[in-house]
């Protein structure tokens, strides 16, 4: 790399987020807001790179010895992951790559971008001391930035940046959301290393040896809906959200397929299935082409529309990822935006099923009115309904969410350091409950994981859906365990 205006740098954090997982069955996805950070300032005219120190593979101190190869005025690095909830838990490697960066190129102006500084930024910007914490999207805040250090400027009015000056944190207003997404550029996907991206284990399930190529792409931005779990919010402000145009989707999908052969495609959307006519659009366009691709995007139980999904399935949507993240009413309907019925869920898992379109079905245990009577209806319900694949994931007070300011007020224990928010590490530790302690909750959560993806109707029907391949690839993956240190009965 040459010297450059701008830097855009994913640290490479993965294995301590995944743990055992991270090799074999994690997704390496392409850090999409980076790269749409990078395609707006060299639409202006900036020199720009990218270095994705994760899907090169990079221990932290060879990123930072290349980013002093780089030499650049400003460098960006991006705390995210798999989605943009997954923040929190990207930071400590981010931290460990801003304090090199320190070391390796003294005086070199940084920035932290990510949901999780987003909902923080004071404090962030006081703990892991980068020149600037971005608050929002970003897009506007980096061209200020940028044009400002170009002009030798040490005050900086920039709408969406906080910066340090006389040892106080500088706050500057919100930056404007873009009210017209088909004013952003496509992301700058030939800044990245394309072959080394690669799919979840279940995203291709019905062909295990086609991973990759993979991409990540976006129709809409920000979500409607205000879950108490959720922190999304913290990014864009207050729950809504925006569409791309179906014309500048399908431009991108077909720059993926020609240039990159991508088939396996991740839509970001916190919920792709919700307005009908933007979704059917896409789906036309993307038949017309005849394209061969294994899409995956979230739903609700609430907004599937049984008529879109042939639609969808014909176009390549061959999964769904499905919140509905209690099977028990009772917790359901402390939750306002998930207080659906238990039939209402059975009735757009099948319909879904009956589309021939596989489920991802999300649960949490740990949310505040769990006991172990109502985890255990979840996990009944998880396996009744039978789906592909199942997350089960852990209640965490996302800083941000609605959680996180119930336990700060109430003074619930959180984890000592932010990778206590990842799920599946070593540190992790999910919110105690009414009724039960963080360590129950998570010896909980890993033993029902086994118990669904070991019981002999799931495994029957992954033989049947997706051959006996497919099924050997999930008993080999069930002998992968996590270390808990916080887990209930650890260390005996």
């Amino acid at each position: 790399m040459s010297k450059v205006d701008l830097l855009i740098v994913k640290p490479g954090s993965a294995r301590k987020q995944y743990s055992v997982f991270k090799d074999t069955l994690a997704a390496v996805e392409p850090p999409l807001w980076g790269l749409l950070l990078a395609s707006c300032a060299r639409e202006k005219g900036y020199s720009v790179s990218v270095l994705d120190a994760e899907a090169e593979n990079l221990t932290p101190d060879e990123a930072a010895a290349k980013i002093k190869e780089a030499d650049p005025l400003l460098c960006g690095v991006i705390a995210a992951g798999s989605n943009l909830s997954a923040s929190t838990q990207a930071m400590p490697g981010a931290s460990q790559l801003l304090g090199l960066i320190r070391q390796a190129v003294p005086g070199l102006k940084t920035f932290l971008w990510g949901l999780h500084p987003s909902a923080l930024p004071e404090r962030t910007l006081k703990e892991e001391k980068p020149d600037f914490v971005m608050q929002g999207e970003g897009f506007s805040a980096t061209l200020g930035l940028l044009e400002r250090l170009k002009a030798g400027r040490s005050e900086f009015d920039t709408p969406g940046v906080w910066y340090m000056k006389d040892g106080a944190a500088v706050p500057n207003p919100r930056e404007p959301l873009v009210a017209d997404l088909g004013s952003l550029p496509m992301p700058a996907w030939d800044l990245v290393p394309m072959a080394k991206y690669r799919a979840h284990n279940w995203h291709c399930f019905d062909d295990l040896d086609r991973r990759t190529p993979y991409a990540v792409l976006y129709t809409s931005l920000g979500c409607p809906f205000d879950c108490h779990f959720c922190a999304l919010k913290a990014l864009f402000g207050k729950p809504q959200i925006r569409y791309r145009p179906p014309e500048k989707v399908i431009e991108e999908i077909d720059f993926l397929v020609k240039n990159y052969g991508v088939r396996n495609i991740k839509v970001l959307d916190e919920c792709f299935i919700l307005n009908r006519a933007h979704v059917e659009k896409i789906c036309d366009l993307i038949i017309e082409r005849g394209y061969d691709l294994n899409i995956w995007a979230y739903a609700r139980v609430d907004t599937i529309d049984p008529a879109l999904l042939a639609k969808l399935k014909k176009a390549g949507v061959n999964w769904l990822a499905l919140g509905i993240e209690s099977g028990s009413e009772k917790v359901r309907g402390a939750e306002k935006t998930r207080n659906y019925t238990q039939d209402k869920i059975r009735e757009a898992v099948d319909r879904i099923h009956a589309a021939d379109i596989a489920i991802v079905a999300n649960f949490i245990f740990g949310l505040p009115e769990d006991d172990l009577a109502s985890m255990r209806e979840t996990l009944d319900m998880a396996k009744a309904l039978n789906c592909a694949y199942t997350n089960f994931y852990t209640a965490m007070a996302y800083p941000g969410s609605a959680l996180y300011d119930d336990a700060v007020k109430n003074g619930t224990k959180l984890p000592d350091s932010w990778l206590g928010y990842a799920q599946f590490s070593e540190e992790t530790l999910p919110l105690p409950t009414k009724h039960l302690s963080s360590g129950e909750v998570l010896a909980f959560r890993d033993a029902a994981f086994d118990e669904f993806h070991s019981s002999p109707a799931y495994l029957a029907m992954m033989g049947e859906k997706f051959g006996p391949k497919t099924v050997e690839h999930v008993k080999e993956m069930l002998k992968l365990k996590i270390k808990r240190k916080y887990a209930a009965g650890a260390g005996k």
